[in-house]
């Protein structure tokens, strides 16, 4: 079967696209002219992989069902991953999909296309740091986030029952990321310590080491300055120009001396996957495809978009790797693929960053508006508009009132089992 538009990564900018394009063709033309593809059988939204880390976010709970979404949004899903591209051929080639025992599940398919829409992502740098790969913790999918929660719970009961007095996380990389992963392990040591007897609790030292001069190296000097402030209040230590040149099992080798670590986690940079350099593609250093200001890439009918894209920006540089500009390609392409004609270039509007620092807790810089060119908020007011970044994705791809639906679900799960899960 030929499809004419085939989507690659099930990501928010991904999955936002499946969803307008399905609804934009349809119940009966859908279906037929729009696919997904990913790896994974439902979708989280990736700002969400530090709370599941921590053991704030219940995955399986908040993750939704690709085959639900297909259905609901008029679009098919398939569940594969690409092992090639022949752009000449317009031809994917998928691998087999086996089961956690190794039985086969999916045997390896072929699958063709008209217009192909790749929104694969990016995982993390790790600059050739020696002893990265083996000792760091990434935090690049659902899986990754979940294994490392399973550790954390474990070192914390080990710490509470076991005679533990102190354990130490290291985090590499001051990003958002980083630092919204400290505060919500901050916030988790907070809700266990206070349900263990006084004599079983133990300190908690997390450590932040940016190569950087700063923490939160794209954001403003106002919101970062006031982020480091409310960091250090928790008692978060951050260690900046430590450039990280070794990962021990035990600790950080830094420009500024040892930072000993029971966990280490690595949150520093954005690098795509070396597997995208064979598609045939025209790639940059980072090994995102190159996409000019409609998107495409170097074959014609093939595009990109999202972490996976180097897309040129408004200011001469490549648009930044953050989900807004995924949201934002993904409403270009639904339509530039649904209309005739030039729909003209796509410009990237920086709307602003905000930040989560736990409960109640947050920051941001918002871009014009209300109060001139830029403008700050915080507090409540900032974690109130970044849970509504989350609610305005699920809008996109369940509806307003499943949306409110989930918020509610959510709101009253914590409630019932608490904010912190340790299994």
């Amino acid at each position: 079967m030929q499809n004419q538009i085939v989507i690659v990564g099930g990501g928010a900018g991904g999955l936002e696209l499946a969803a307008m394009l399905g609804r934009r063709l349809g119940p009966r033309e859908g279906p037929r002219k729009v696919l997904l593809v990913d790896r994974a059988v439902f979708h989280l939204w990736k700002p969400s992989l530090h709370e599941v880390a921590a053991g704030s976010l219940d995955a399986r709970q908040e993750g939704l069902s690709y085959l639900m979404l297909a259905r609901r949004n008029h679009f098919r899903f398939l569940l594969g991953e690409v092992e090639a591209l022949e752009p000449g051929a317009r031809r994917l080639r998928l691998v087999e999909t086996r089961d956690a025992d190794g039985s086969l599940l999916i045997g390896a398919r072929v699958v063709d296309f008209d217009r192909l829409v790749l929104a694969t992502g990016a995982g993390s740098h790790l600059f050739g740091t020696p002893g990265a790969a083996e000792h760091a913790w990434l935090l690049e999918n659902v899986a990754d986030a979940e294994a490392f929660h399973r550790r954390l719970a474990a070192l914390f009961l080990s710490s509470a029952y076991d005679g533990r007095r102190r354990l130490k996380v290291a985090i590499v990389g001051a990003g958002a990321t980083g630092v919204e992963l400290s505060t919500e392990l901050i916030e988790g040591h907070a809700a266990l310590s206070s349900a263990l007897d006084p004599a079983e609790r133990f300190d908690l030292e997390v450590t932040i080491a940016e190569a950087g001069p700063r923490i939160l190296g794209g954001l403003p000097d106002a919101v970062a300055d006031k982020a480091a402030r409310a960091l250090q209040a928790r008692g978060v230590r951050l260690a900046v120009n430590a450039k990280v040149t070794r990962v021990r099992p035990d600790g950080l080798d830094t420009s500024l001396g040892d930072i000993p670590a029971d966990l280490i986690v690595w949150a520093a940079g954005v690098k795509a996957g070396d597997e995208n350099t064979t598609f045939g593609l025209a790639t940059g250093r980072l090994n995102q495809f190159l996409v000019n200001d409609r998107l495409q890439t170097s074959a014609e009918g093939v595009y990109a978009m999202g972490d996976c894209a180097e897309a040129p920006g408004p200011d001469g540089r490549p648009v930044p790797a953050r989900a807004q500009a995924a949201s934002q390609q993904a409403l270009y392409l639904a339509k530039a693929l649904t209309r005739s004609g030039d729909p003209g270039p796509y410009r990237y509007r920086d709307r602003g960053s905000l930040i989560s620092l736990g409960a109640g807790h947050g920051l941001g810089s918002l871009m014009g508006g209300l109060a001139g060119p830029n403008f700050l908020i915080e507090g409540l007011l900032a974690r109130w508009a970044y849970i509504s970044l989350h609610l305005a994705h699920h809008r996109i791809v369940v509806g307003s009132r499943r949306t409110v639906l989930l918020a509610l679900s959510r709101l009253f799960q914590r409630r019932a089992s608490g904010r912190l899960k340790l299994h």
